[in-house]
């Protein structure tokens, strides 16, 4: 499995945040802020890990789920929502998503959840 995290979000803070905590980590991070960017970034990156956001403008986080399943239904998908919806999350279970988080997630968290699917390879 590739070390490569893609960080899926449409707030800028979120996706500053979470790639500098995950750089820092050692993982390769990649971000974006639509799902047309997230799905070229997979494409070419083959992620090992997406934090993913349910409610992105344009095409939403099941969309842009189901679309990364289809190109390579190995990639790992954890969910970040900042609504309880939990119609949303079970149909994201449902379609392959390995777990969800709140978007007011715990930093150590969301780190060790990450750690448990994408170990780090730290490089030289």
């Amino acid at each position: 499995m590739s070390s490569n995290l893609l960080i899926v979000d449409d707030q800028y803070g979120i996706r500053v945040l979470l790639t500098e905590i995950f750089k820092k980590e050692g993982y390769n991070t990649y971000q974006a802020a639509n799902g047309t960017q997230a799905l070229s970034i997979a494409e070419k990156n083959r992620p090992g890990l997406v934090l993913l956001d349910m409610k992105i403008p344009g095409m939403d986080g099941i969309e842009i789920l189901k679309r990364l399943k289809a190109m390579d239904s190995s990639i790992q998908v954890i969910m970040m929502t900042a609504y309880g919806e939990l119609d949303m999350i079970k149909e994201a279970k449902n379609l392959g998503a390995i777990s969800h988080f709140s978007k007011f997630f715990d930093i150590d968290e969301i780190r060790e959840a990450v750690r448990d699917v994408l170990p780090v390879v730290m490089s030289k």
